[in-house]
């Protein structure tokens, strides 16, 4: 039996996604999501935020470029990915990221011209 690699997250953008192409003019996306927890300790509400590095590709990452905004409440859906890089001085680091496979942009009506759900295997209707 294989395992299951599957996050769900609901938070909001820390910053507007940043667009970029690579080689063979490949779209990735990312930016920052933050996700708060509150809970009671001592009787005082305290409130405790995540911070998740989000990776989207090809045209879910031109989707997120056009519909989202920082600030902006998102769905996400994807698997968690660590992966490793060396930095400046040849030092390996290490980075996890959510790689992600869908997206609902979340909040009134009026914030987004249509509330849609965009899914790598379904490429946004609205591009």
């Amino acid at each position: 039996m294989s395992g299951i690699n599957k996050v769900i997250l609901v938070g909001h953008l820390g910053k507007d996604p940043d667009l970029r192409y690579l080689e063979g003019n490949i779209a990735i996306a990312s930016f920052p999501l933050a996700t708060t927890h509150t809970h009671t300790k001592n009787g005082l509400k305290e409130e405790y935020t995540e911070w998740h590095n989000i990776v989207l590709w090809r045209s879910l990452a031109e989707s997120a470029a056009k519909l989202l905004r920082k600030g902006k409440l998102v769905y996400i859906e994807g698997k968690c990915r660590t992966r490793s890089f060396e930095d400046r001085n040849g030092v390996k680091k290490y980075t996890t990221e959510i790689v992600v496979d869908l997206f609902t942009p979340l909040g009134r009506a009026g914030d987004f011209e249509e509330e849609t759900k965009i899914s790598s295997s379904n490429p946004a209707s609205l591009l």
